[in-house]
């Protein structure tokens, strides 16, 4: 069943086209973009009752900050932040793929390894590991990019005999994916974190191949705490995860995994307020930046001037905190 259209929040000069995506209002205006990060939060593929304060502010800044810091290993779509929520650049045509890159085993991972399957994505898991423990290497393990539904798991060699990748386009889109996850491992070891498992999306603008969306944001990535990791795996005990799994966990303790027949639970007020503290907080401690929450004016008269003479190529960040 086709996904029901919503009309743009924003009247916006020059728009030639508008997506709402699950937490994501996507403004065309021709071959630029304007994205804003709203507050709705998702899991399991379904848009959850309530918004999160702050929470589009956060994911938004945190990518700019990450795109800043990858921008010398792939060029990306963003040219500026206009607004605290709000991200402009280039409009690429999307590949229709997510290049979902692991380096331990968690999250879907591990459920797919706890079911006894040995392969994810075409790739074989090795025997013997425990939820949280270290893959030999990092394994990418794509997803296809669902329009509306769940993604679903794809192998590499699917993705070519698919034919609408290239596979030189695919083997740079792999050799930019394990340079990603280096940097953001990098990074992360920085602030004492270990990056689990992210995913990346490209998209081609002008022939270009471009990195897409956010990067190494909660909700594109997993973290765990670097200093007692290795004491809980030795322990036997769950690790620490900075992520919004603590979300998808709340929902599935009170039956909802996103399945026919289940019911969405009620998001009480203290638990939308610890949500939105949490983000705010793993913002903090994956950039190393002091979060100033912002609530802006008139947004739409502020974009309506800032698309009057937008930047046609890359102008400096703002609005990314101080350390």
């Amino acid at each position: 069943m086709a996904a029901p259209s919503h009309p743009p929040t924003l009247q916006l000069p020059g728009t030639t086209g508008f997506y709402r995506g699950k937490v994501r209002d996507v403004y065309t205006l021709g071959n630029r973009i304007l994205l804003h990060a709203t507050d709705r939060i998702s899991a399991f593929d379904h848009i959850l009752p309530r918004e999160i304060p702050y929470k589009g502010q956060v994911l938004n800044q945190m990518a700019a900050y990450f795109l800043e810091n990858v921008r010398d290993i792939v060029p990306s779509w963003l040219l500026a932040i206009p607004a605290p929520a709000v991200a402009y650049g280039l409009a690429c045509h999307p590949l229709k793929v997510e290049m979902v890159i692991r380096g331990y085993l968690a999250g879907h991972a591990w459920r797919v390894y706890a079911s006894g399957t040995r392969t994810l994505c075409g790739v074989a898991l090795p025997s013997g590991m425990r939820e949280g423990d270290p893959f030999p290497e990092p394994i990418i393990t794509p997803t296809t990019k669902a329009d509306a539904g769940h993604d679903t798991d794809i192998s590499s060699e699917d993705i070519l005999a698919d034919g609408q990748i290239a596979p030189e386009t695919y083997g740079q889109m792999a050799h930019y994916t394990r340079q990603l996850f280096r940097r953001g491992t990098e990074l992360a070891a920085k602030q004492g974190l270990i990056l689990v498992d992210t995913k990346y999306e490209f998209g081609l603008h002008q022939g270009r191949l471009l990195l897409m969306d956010e990067i190494h944001t909660p909700d594109s990535s997993r973290y765990f705490l670097a200093q007692d990791y290795e004491t809980r795996q030795q322990q036997g005990e769950r690790q620490v995860q900075l992520s919004k799994e603590f979300v998808r966990e709340w929902l599935m303790a009170r039956g909802f995994q996103g399945l026919d027949g289940q019911v969405m639970p009620e998001m009480p007020d203290d638990f939308v307020e610890e949500v939105s503290k949490r983000y705010i907080r793993l913002y903090e401690t994956i950039t190393g930046l002091a979060f100033t929450p912002e609530i802006p004016g008139n947004l739409q008269a502020d974009l309506s001037h800032f698309l009057e003479n937008p930047p046609m190529s890359y102008k400096t960040w703002v609005n990314l905190g101080t350390e």
